[in-house]
Protein backbone atom coordinates (compact mmCIF):
# COMPACT_ATOMS: atom_id res chain seq x y z
CA UNK A 1 0.00 0.00 0.00
CA UNK A 2 1.01 3.65 -0.51
CA UNK A 3 1.08 5.15 3.06
CA UNK A 4 3.25 7.63 3.66
CA UNK A 5 4.36 9.27 6.64
CA UNK A 6 4.90 13.56 7.05
CA UNK A 7 6.88 14.33 10.14
CA UNK A 8 6.01 17.76 9.91
CA UNK A 9 2.35 17.49 11.46
CA UNK A 10 2.31 17.39 15.03
CA UNK A 11 -0.64 15.41 17.36
CA UNK A 12 -1.79 11.85 17.46
CA UNK A 13 0.09 8.70 16.60
CA UNK A 14 -1.73 8.88 13.40
CA UNK A 15 -1.49 12.29 12.98
CA UNK A 16 1.06 12.12 9.91
CA UNK A 17 -0.27 9.44 7.93
CA UNK A 18 -1.19 10.07 4.16
CA UNK A 19 -2.61 7.61 1.42
CA UNK A 20 -4.86 7.72 -1.65
CA UNK A 21 -7.99 6.85 -1.97
CA UNK A 22 -7.15 3.34 -3.76
CA UNK A 23 -5.23 2.37 -0.45
CA UNK A 24 -8.25 3.23 1.84
CA UNK A 25 -10.12 1.18 -0.27
CA UNK A 26 -8.17 -2.10 -0.55
CA UNK A 27 -7.74 -1.67 3.79
CA UNK A 28 -11.60 -1.60 3.87
CA UNK A 29 -11.86 -4.74 1.54
CA UNK A 30 -9.15 -6.20 3.80
CA UNK A 31 -11.26 -5.63 7.27
CA UNK A 32 -14.56 -7.15 5.57
CA UNK A 33 -12.92 -10.67 3.52
CA UNK A 34 -9.32 -10.58 5.35
CA UNK A 35 -6.26 -12.25 2.58
CA UNK A 36 -3.40 -10.35 3.78
CA UNK A 37 -4.20 -9.92 7.53
CA UNK A 38 -5.02 -13.49 9.89
CA UNK A 39 -8.96 -13.15 10.11
CA UNK A 40 -8.29 -13.54 14.32
CA UNK A 41 -6.42 -10.67 13.75
CA UNK A 42 -9.59 -8.90 12.19
CA UNK A 43 -11.82 -10.16 14.62
CA UNK A 44 -10.13 -8.70 16.94
CA UNK A 45 -9.85 -5.30 15.79
CA UNK A 46 -13.49 -5.08 15.00
CA UNK A 47 -14.29 -6.48 18.58
CA UNK A 48 -15.53 -4.28 21.31
CA UNK A 49 -12.48 -4.36 23.83
CA UNK A 50 -14.36 -1.77 25.77
CA UNK A 51 -18.03 -1.61 26.61
CA UNK A 52 -20.13 0.51 28.35
CA UNK A 53 -17.75 2.98 28.94
CA UNK A 54 -18.90 6.93 29.22
CA UNK A 55 -16.69 9.28 27.69
CA UNK A 56 -16.65 11.66 24.76
CA UNK A 57 -15.61 11.76 21.10
CA UNK A 58 -13.66 14.53 20.62
CA UNK A 59 -15.42 17.31 18.38
CA UNK A 60 -18.83 15.12 18.27
CA UNK A 61 -20.13 15.22 22.26
CA UNK A 62 -20.63 12.74 24.89
CA UNK A 63 -21.76 9.57 25.15
CA UNK A 64 -22.73 6.73 27.14
CA UNK A 65 -21.84 4.20 27.04
CA UNK A 66 -18.86 5.51 23.90
CA UNK A 67 -17.86 1.99 22.92
CA UNK A 68 -14.18 1.51 21.82
CA UNK A 69 -12.68 -1.77 19.57
CA UNK A 70 -8.65 -1.24 18.92
CA UNK A 71 -8.83 2.05 17.57
CA UNK A 72 -11.89 1.64 15.80
CA UNK A 73 -15.18 3.23 17.08
CA UNK A 74 -18.05 1.40 17.84
CA UNK A 75 -21.08 3.46 18.85
CA UNK A 76 -22.65 3.10 15.14
CA UNK A 77 -26.57 3.39 14.85
CA UNK A 78 -26.57 5.94 17.46
CA UNK A 79 -28.14 9.32 17.58
CA UNK A 80 -25.71 12.11 17.12
CA UNK A 81 -23.45 9.49 15.75
CA UNK A 82 -20.96 11.16 13.35
CA UNK A 83 -21.75 8.23 10.31
CA UNK A 84 -25.73 8.64 10.53
CA UNK A 85 -28.31 6.99 11.58
CA UNK A 86 -28.20 4.02 8.91
CA UNK A 87 -25.74 1.90 9.87
CA UNK A 88 -25.72 -1.55 11.99
CA UNK A 89 -24.56 -1.43 15.39
CA UNK A 90 -22.22 -4.39 13.81
CA UNK A 91 -20.77 -1.46 11.61
CA UNK A 92 -17.19 0.46 12.87
CA UNK A 93 -14.18 3.07 11.81
CA UNK A 94 -12.98 6.09 13.25
CA UNK A 95 -12.69 10.04 11.75
CA UNK A 96 -9.55 11.64 11.94
CA UNK A 97 -8.72 15.22 12.08
CA UNK A 98 -8.39 16.75 8.97
CA UNK A 99 -12.18 15.51 7.62
CA UNK A 100 -11.62 12.25 7.12
CA UNK A 101 -12.88 9.12 7.61
CA UNK A 102 -13.62 4.88 7.33
CA UNK A 103 -16.51 2.96 8.17
CA UNK A 104 -17.14 -0.97 7.28
CA UNK A 105 -20.81 -2.03 8.04
CA UNK A 106 -20.32 -5.73 7.79
CA UNK A 107 -24.47 -6.69 7.81
CA UNK A 108 -24.84 -5.12 4.12
CA UNK A 109 -20.87 -5.28 3.21
CA UNK A 110 -20.85 -1.67 2.59
CA UNK A 111 -17.62 0.55 3.22
CA UNK A 112 -17.46 4.21 2.85
CA UNK A 113 -14.53 6.70 2.63
CA UNK A 114 -13.61 10.15 2.51
CA UNK A 115 -10.74 11.73 2.22
CA UNK A 116 -10.21 15.54 2.97
CA UNK A 117 -8.22 18.31 4.01
CA UNK A 118 -10.56 20.36 5.93
CA UNK A 119 -9.74 20.29 9.79
CA UNK A 120 -12.83 18.45 11.50
CA UNK A 121 -15.34 20.69 12.70
CA UNK A 122 -19.06 21.39 13.18
CA UNK A 123 -19.18 21.14 9.48
CA UNK A 124 -18.37 17.27 9.64
CA UNK A 125 -21.33 16.76 11.69
CA UNK A 126 -24.12 18.61 9.32
CA UNK A 127 -22.50 16.90 5.91
CA UNK A 128 -21.52 13.32 7.05
CA UNK A 129 -24.55 11.49 8.78
CA UNK A 130 -26.89 12.62 5.80
CA UNK A 131 -23.73 11.28 3.31
CA UNK A 132 -23.15 7.77 5.60
CA UNK A 133 -27.26 7.56 5.26
CA UNK A 134 -26.87 8.41 1.50
CA UNK A 135 -24.48 5.57 1.32
CA UNK A 136 -26.54 3.02 2.27
CA UNK A 137 -29.69 3.22 1.02
CA UNK A 138 -27.96 3.71 -2.11
CA UNK A 139 -26.35 0.35 -0.88
CA UNK A 140 -29.74 -1.79 0.18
Amino acid sequence: MGWTIRPDLPGSPSHSLHSTVDDVVRFAAELQHPTLLPGQTVELMRAVHFPGLAGVQPGVGRFDPLDWGLSFDRNFGKPRHWAGTSPSREAFGHFGGAGTFLWVDPVPGVAAIVLGDRDFGPWALKVWPPFCDAVLQAAT
